[in-house]
């Protein structure tokens, strides 16, 4: 495991007006703060990767669709620096992964639909000096292989 990597399972409350789930609370053990929230969708064939922060954490939920999450520990001084986790979640395997900055990450979609992630941010995006590093998903040193072969 990922050091300073989190999962949590969620729960849907469902009845015959269909369901609520909740996905990131402040009592949770790894919330530190509220940056922003926002939803991103990766078509089939599709990468989104690899990207790191220096500033923020992230907190992936796919509500629709099914997201095959890859994390990398490129960290000088980590513990786990080289270390890879992968992760199936959407709406079969509801699941919440917090990612600490400086943990490399992507996701790609899985099967015939597109793949909804919810990302709920520590820190607001900055249009000015994004808080954005990325390296290319297919030709890096990263031991992770994409299933599909178009990215960025």
């Amino acid at each position: 495991m990922i050091q300073g990597v989190y999962v949590k399972k969620l729960k849907k409350i469902s009845d015959e007006r269909g369901f609520l789930m909740e996905m990131l609370r402040d009592d949770d053990t790894f919330f530190k703060e509220f940056g922003q929230v926002y939803m991103t969708v990766c078509n089939p064939g599709y990468v989104k990767a690899w990207h790191y922060h220096k500033k923020q954490d992230d907190n992936f939920v796919v509500i629709k669709g099914k997201g095959r999450i890859g994390l990398c520990d490129i960290r000088e001084k980590s513990s786990t620096k080289g270390e890879v986790m992968e992760f199936i979640i959407g709406e079969d395997n509801l699941t919440l992964i917090f990612i600490p900055l400086g943990v490399a990450h992507g996701f790609e979609a899985v099967g015939a639909e597109p793949c909804y992630l919810i990302n709920c941010v520590t820190k607001n995006y900055n249009y000015d000096n994004p808080d954005e590093e990325r390296i290319d998903p297919f030709r890096n040193e990263i031991p992770f292989k994409w299933n599909n072969k178009k990215g960025g």
